[in-house]
């Protein structure tokens, strides 16, 4: 089981309007729930209000935490994008009604229902300002502490501020564009450590810096994608390359243009291959040796090599890994 609990608010009675947060949840919700092949991927539930009629109150967010991490699970998903807040008490996630900060959700109870949980992975999502408090120790602040299976990647540094740009949180923004194959690797999935890389890249020195938080053993995959070449082609790597350093010599039999050529002779094994090899060139598996393109390397009889990608994946493929 694969669940998520995407919240955002909008709408609060005496902090100041927000006009991002649903425009977050929604999209985080939809790209959560399916795959891009339109598979399922989580069962989601989405909180959220953005006008002055609907209140969403702690009592809410709290009953919705409590159920999210309840019972078995291969993965629960935590998003919250709204107010955030911190005392001398810790940090806390502010509902609609909050006249004080201490009235908000403490980090510490969402984190004390996190470690609690059964579900093998926990992964919480903040896009709030002080985010970064998550999982740090009131008593020892310069400490965190997180229970085993436990991720969290927050949206900015304890003392920063979660920023929105054009009606979406600017961390939102990035983690969806990830979601959606920015962050995926070779295997069409993505990790929430490949989500963190992807926007850490993103943001420069001036930006709000996210805070990247886990206590695991392995990544586990949020998300899969079209992978950008078929696992069937990415596993004939070990058939072309006897092994990681191996060179693979060309000459124009595999190059179906022989304008340049020194020979008119074809070869359809070799031009297929060298198709093949192209694609790999695209995903930075293999680079001409001598030679800035594929296309000269064969025409002028030089080799090809496995780039570091292409020797770890070279790797995983021998192992039968994928």
């Amino acid at each position: 089981m694969r669940k998520a609990l995407c919240v955002g608010i909008d709408y609060y009675t005496t902090a100041p309007a927000l006009h991002g947060c649903v425009n977050d949840a929604v999209p985080v919700k939809n790209v959560l729930e399916r795959n891009e092949d339109g598979s399922l991927n989580f069962e989601t539930k989405l909180l959220s209000t953005g006008n002055n009629t609907k209140q969403l109150m702690r009592n809410d967010l709290k009953d919705a935490i409590i159920e999210l991490f309840n019972g078995e699970a291969e993965i629960a998903v935590f998003y919250f994008s709204g107010h955030g807040a911190f005392d001398s008490m810790g940090g806390y996630l502010c509902t609609s009604e909050i006249d004080r900060i201490d009235e908000g959700l403490p980090l510490e109870y969402l984190m004390q229902l996190a470690e609690q949980s059964k579900a093998r992975n926990k992964v919480i999502f903040l896009d709030s300002c002080h985010s970064g408090l998550t999982g740090k120790l009131v008593k020892a602040p310069a400490y965190s502490l997180l229970a085993e299976g436990i991720t969290i990647l927050a949206a900015c540094e304890e003392n920063g501020y979660a920023l929105e740009r054009d009606g979406h949180g600017l961390f939102t923004s990035l983690f969806v564009e990830a979601l959606t194959g920015g962050a995926m690797n070779l295997l069409g999935e993505v990790s929430p450590g490949s989500i963190y890389a992807y926007i850490d890249q993103s943001l420069g020195a001036w930006d709000q810096r996210p805070v990247f938080k886990a206590n695991i053993k392995s990544f586990v995959s949020l998300r899969k994608n079209t992978p950008p070449i078929s696992p069937n082609d990415l596993r004939r790597i070990t058939d072309i390359f006897l092994g990681p350093d191996a060179l693979y010599n060309l000459d124009p039999t595999y190059e179906p243009d022989k304008h340049e050529a020194d020979t008119r002779e074809k070869n359809k094994k070799h031009e297929e291959i060298f198709a093949l090899l192209q694609k790999y060139v695209k995903v930075n598996l293999v680079v001409p040796v001598g030679e800035k393109h594929m296309y000269y390397a064969a025409i002028h009889r030089k080799a090809c090599r496995l780039t570091a990608q292409g020797r770890h994946y070279w790797k995983l493929v021998n192992e039968k890994k994928i």
